[in-house]
């Protein structure tokens, strides 16, 4: 994407730089600057393309994070004429300030309820738009919302988030349901992984770092998978039957399998010490919505992998007609080192379960 864009460095730049100052900011002020920094060179990398749905998509972007971001606002300055402090992590915030930031918090990330913007957003997108999206996008956000909840002493507000976090990995469940387009699926997977990262989020910042972590690990590996097939829905992908796309669609099994959870892959782990933190703060029944959700998500990730494996391949090409456009020309030692590593970093899950129990983490 930055070769074919003059001032694609630039932008790119820009996004890294406002969610680094955001994170790094402790006054209200710098961090708003920090997200609509973030915001603005985002943007440019939406539509550097020039297509009518990148640009549709981008505008929707623009509105609902430009929403997010005056509610920020609103909330900060609520919480200025309280305490006539621009500090974040001050405990003087009134109930409506701190209402507004969360949600707003909870716009930008794409988390219940406000969900229904990104699907619509992200079908459009290019597959390294769709990476940013999902991972680097959310950094800010949910780390501002673990900070906050570290810092403030609340407790009124936490039965409410954890409400939040279990309905968005509900809906990321459903919503995936019966979605054929990968872009969609994806953006609903999204979703459901916001949710545990909130919950991360409520019970301890370690075990946010360590899924955010892992959740942008798996999301590299399967944006790169998909880059490379440039395809856009599953049935695409049975239909293809050369020998590179074989390779690609037994790394995209493994890739949906850790994505949802399924042991002993990468995302299992993930999972796992997502659970294991609230064990030791929380009640086990907490991290129930949760689970249903995952199940959710990997009961059609099954459903969808099963039909791709066993599709017709030429009965698919005659009805769809489908040619790939576009396809990235990459050299045949790049596939052949991409696969390998794609699948030694989802079965280190293993490995790091078990190494994690050999040592006995402390989780408090």
């Amino acid at each position: 994407m930055l070769s074919m864009m003059p001032f694609g460095f630039l932008f790119s730049f820009i996004t890294f730089f406002g969610s680094i100052l955001s994170l790094s900011s402790i006054h209200w002020l710098s961090i708003w600057v920090g997200l609509e920094i973030n915001m603005m060179g985002f943007i440019p990398l939406l539509i550097y393309r020039g297509l009518t749905m990148e640009t549709e998509s981008s505008i929707k972007y623009f509105i609902m994070q430009a929403l997010g971001s005056s509610m920020l606002m609103f909330g900060s300055l609520l919480s200025f004429n309280l305490s006539l402090s621009w500090e974040a992590w001050q405990s003087h915030t009134g109930p409506i300030g701190l209402t507004l930031i969360i949600l707003s918090l909870f716009l930008k990330l794409g988390a219940f309820p406000f969900h229904f913007w990104l699907p619509e957003v992200m079908m459009n997108l290019s597959w390294l738009n769709c990476l940013i999206l999902t991972t680097w996008q959310k950094l800010a956000p949910v780390f501002l919302l673990a900070g906050m909840m570290q810092s403030w002493n609340y407790q009124a507000v936490i039965p409410t988030l954890f409400v939040m976090a279990g309905l968005s990995s509900l809906i990321g469940g459903l919503g995936g349901i019966n979605q054929t387009q990968i872009r969609t699926l994806m953006a609903y997977s999204s979703i459901g992984h916001v949710g545990w990262m909130t919950f991360c989020a409520l019970t301890s910042e370690s075990a946010l770092k360590i899924y955010f972590i892992i959740y942008t690990l798996i999301s590299i590996c399967l944006f790169a998978n998909l880059w490379t097939s440039d395809t856009k829905s599953f049935r695409h992908i049975g239909a293809m039957k050369t020998e590179t796309t074989k390779i690609n669609q037994l790394t995209l099994i493994f890739i949906l399998l850790s994505l949802g959870g399924m042991p002993p892959l990468l995302g299992f782990a993930a999972k796992w010490t997502a659970i294991s933190f609230s064990c030791v703060t929380l009640s086990p029944a907490s991290v129930f919505p949760l689970l249903l959700g995952s199940l959710m998500s990997l009961f059609y990730y099954l459903t969808l992998l099963f039909s791709m494996s066993f599709s017709s391949a030429m009965t698919l090409i005659s009805e769809n007609n489908y040619q790939p456009q576009n396809t990235p020309n990459l050299p045949s030692s790049m596939n052949i080192l991409l696969t390998p590593t794609i699948l030694i970093i989802n079965f280190a899950g293993a490995f790091l379960v078990l190494y994690m129990v050999s040592m006995s983490i402390d989780f408090i």
